[in-house]
């Protein structure tokens, strides 16, 4: 968070996928403790969106100790949307192959097929229905992960046929 705020990275919204809870959570703290006035959503990669936010909550409370003070975080206080992950974990669909080919054409970006990839689906879909208004700056973050691209797995997926 004080990376992008230093850079004066200018976001409305910063979008990630949220498969652990972890990052979220590190980036919902950093909007407490740096006073981010965007919004942090999480797409879940595989989890309830309750029990996504629960999970947050609680490790950014936990972390929010090595800073001083504990800051106490709700479910209330987290962002998150369970709408992609209904495929199953690591079930490569046509969000993500879209998502991977837009990424990597208009972007010079390769997200990968399990994490970046439905998160990446996710705003698309986002983006197109008008979650977001259109003067909104949206940062997606790219986590990493390009090397499940080359796993058997999803290889034949993403070659055109």
């Amino acid at each position: 968070m004080q990376e992008i705020l230093a850079q004066n990275v200018s976001a409305d919204w910063i979008v990630l996928g949220t498969p652990s809870g972890g990052t979220h959570a590190g980036l919902v703290l950093g909007q407490r403790l740096f006073n981010f006035t965007g919004k942090i959503l999480g797409v879940s990669i595989d989890e309830p969106e309750a029990e996504l936010k629960r999970h947050v909550a609680q490790l950014a409370s936990q972390a929010s100790e090595r800073f001083g003070a504990r800051i106490n975080f709700t479910p209330d206080d987290v962002l998150a949307n369970e709408n992609y992950c209904q495929a199953g974990y690591g079930v490569f669909g046509p969000g993500e192959r879209e998502a991977i080919d837009v990424f990597a054409r208009y972007e010079d970006v390769l997200p990968d097929p399990v994490y970046t990839g439905r998160a990446a689906a996710g705003m698309i879909d986002l983006i197109r229905t008008g979650f977001f208004k259109k003067d909104e700056a949206v940062l997606f973050l790219h986590t990493g992960g390009q090397t499940a691209l080359f796993a058997d797995k999803y290889a034949g997926e993403l070659i055109d046929k």
